[in-house]
């Protein structure tokens, strides 16, 4: 299962969204309706895809879009193991990390982002297309593809014009540049704010709720096989070889 989700990643990697406007689908035909998530991902119209199970696995992500660390976890860890194992996890992303908020005379909020500009700008345009397409079904993969692409921004409508056919790239912009992406912003950093024990570093993971030095490593280095040693349901298929 390790190589399977190494040859994942790569063939991943290797596409590029600037190369094409249909992605290839790196799964065999009799695995499309195998999960709403890799459905998705190969475009299929499925009838019967299965319910994601009631006792699933929560995955938190705090991070920010700029971010290398970020970016590879992302990449290597949590979207493949997403993509695997899609009805027995949940995901919940958080771009913000080591941010600052001020609230300026205007009433509005002002972002500082480790990473510059760009970056605060890239936590926004996430923000507003995870508010948009609501579950992660929709909004996963266009994460994954902005976070890995060579550039996170310039990615941005290629990959949404790919991914989703429900919203339009003026309409991400429009929460960007207004108030609902302001305020979006602000509950990302009130809920990054809130971490108990608070973040020192990014990515930082909360698995089931819980942050733990033991869980972010268990997490970093092979998420597939904590989430398949976590779940308390009847193990799936994937999980089978763990």
């Amino acid at each position: 299962m390790k190589i399977t989700l190494v040859l994942l990643v790569v063939f991943f990697w290797a596409w590029c969204p600037g190369d094409a406007k249909h992605v290839p689908c790196p799964f065999p035909e009799e695995l499309w309706c195998s999960s709403k998530e890799i459905a998705t991902v190969c475009q299929a119209s499925c009838r019967n895809i299965p319910e994601k199970k009631s006792s699933a696995v929560q995955i938190s992500l705090y991070y920010e879009s700029l971010c290398p660390g970020c970016r590879e976890f992302f990449v290597s860890q949590l979207y493949p193991t997403w993509l695997m194992l899609g009805d027995v996890i949940n995901i919940t992303l958080v771009p913000y990390g080591n941010a600052e908020e001020r609230n300026t005379s205007s009433g509005k909020w002002e972002f500082t982002c480790q990473h510059g500009e760009s970056e605060c700008l890239g936590n926004m345009i996430e923000t507003c297309i995870m508010y948009y397409l609501k579950d992660a079904s929709a909004y996963a993969n266009v994460i994954y593809c902005m976070e890995s692409s060579v550039d996170v921004l310039k990615s941005a409508p290629l990959c949404l014009q790919i991914y989703s056919k429900d919203i339009t790239w003026d309409k991400v912009q429009s929460c960007v540049n207004g108030d609902l992406g302001n305020q979006l912003m602000h509950q990302n950093a009130l809920m990054t704010d809130a971490l108990s024990p608070q973040h020192e570093y990014v990515p930082w993971i909360l698995v089931n709720g819980k942050h733990t030095d033991d869980l972010q490593k268990q997490a970093q280095i092979a998420l597939f096989n904590l989430v398949c040693k976590l779940y308390t349901g009847e193990k799936p298929d994937p999980c089978q070889a763990v």
